[in-house]
């Protein structure tokens, strides 16, 4: 019951309601030209701000989920390989244009982003890590000549954020991903499994390579995923404090339009904003330049420890947006029982962890 309640919440959008219909390309293009809402406009010069490659897209049989396909979002007319970003959608994000605005900034600032669907109802949660883990290794296979994974990210939304984590790590050690860059980028996680047996303090996520990176967010309206199971996984994980941020978005009311931070932002929500902009993009702009490029001036935006540079939200007419709260000891703000999936529930393997 508790998995169909989430699927309705997830599914309430209408971009989901065509995911398998003959209308999906026209409402992929609807969403790839969905303007921007609000007063505050997005970015025009710095991080956050678009790139000026133009998008192409490569598409393959999905090896785990019949009829579907795996999208690759790169550059246009590249002539080498680009650092690269594998991205785990959430539950029933499995359309590409649910995030396309994502998959299309991180192509226009010249990278890499590979996209994999899997099964919103499923047999296990095994196949669904398994359904992206074969997706993201036969895009690296098939296209060498796109894809960088010498210099990739892991990046993820809901049941993604709790997936990437889990993925990244195979990815780091048993393909040896990420020699040359590699961070996280975790979104609202739902609950993080492993593939045989829960994440232990003790194992994986004492064990991540040493230039790996992160950033974890949530975000303050969210009542589906508890903020604890991104907590646990910040506080346990043993990258340095220096290359990590908790991020908390807050919401705010700006000339009388509404910037809601709900479970579904970024990006998927009706209304697509300058909370994508400066809260997501902006960040992940920066943590990708600093990671792949080594850009250090990139730190204080992407990893600044609450840095004027990082914090600072865009305003209107002296109206401000509420500055993100950054820390590297994040506390649960809202008890358990405000959220529709608790840390401390049966189905969490880390549930012992949750205070």
């Amino acid at each position: 019951m508790k998995k169909l309640l989430y699927l309705l919440v997830m599914m309430s959008g209408a971009i989901l309601a065509c995911s398998k219909n003959n209308d999906t390309e026209e409402m992929l293009h609807l969403q790839a030209d969905r303007s921007l809402q609000g007063p505050i406009q997005k970015p025009l010069s710095g991080y956050g701000s678009d790139g000026s490659y133009e998008v192409a897209e490569a598409d393959f049989d999905n090896p785990q989920y019949a009829g579907t396909q795996v999208a690759v979002f790169y550059p246009k007319g590249i002539t080498s390989p680009r650092p690269t970003i594998f991205f785990a959608h959430p539950f029933g994000g499995e359309n590409k244009a649910y995030n396309i605005e994502l998959y299309h900034f991180i192509a226009k600032k010249g990278y890499v982003v590979v996209f994999v669907p899997y099964r919103t109802i499923d047999i296990s949660v095994d196949h669904r890590y398994q359904t992206l883990w074969e997706g993201f290794v036969k895009a690296a296979d098939k296209y060498p000549g796109i894809i960088d994974t010498r210099k990739v990210g892991f990046m993820g939304h809901s049941f993604g954020g709790g997936a990437c984590i889990d993925l990244a790590y195979k990815a780091f050690t048993e393909k040896g991903w990420g020699q040359d860059a590699r961070f996280l980028f975790t979104m609202a996680p739902w609950y993080s499994f492993n593939w045989n047996s829960p994440f232990t303090t003790a194992q994986q996520l004492q064990s991540f390579p040493a230039n790996t990176k992160m950033i974890a967010q949530v975000y303050d309206e969210d009542d589906v995923n508890d903020h604890r199971m991104s907590v646990d996984i910040f506080k346990h994980i043993n990258i340095p404090d220096s290359e990590k941020d908790f991020v908390y978005v807050r919401s705010s009311v700006i000339n009388g339009y509404d910037y809601v931070t709900d479970h579904v932002m970024p990006s998927s929500r009706k209304a697509f904003d300058a909370l994508d902009y400066y809260g997501v993009y902006r960040l992940l702009d920066a943590l990708m330049d600093y990671s792949f490029n080594a850009n250090a001036n990139a730190k204080s935006v992407a990893l600044g420890n609450g840095s004027a540079a990082q914090a600072t939200m865009p305003s209107y007419k002296g109206q401000s947006m509420a500055p993100l709260e950054v820390t590297d000891n994040p506390v649960p703000k809202y008890p358990q029982s405000k959220y529709q999936f608790p840390c401390g529930s049966n189905t969490n393997p880390r549930n012992s962890y949750c205070e």
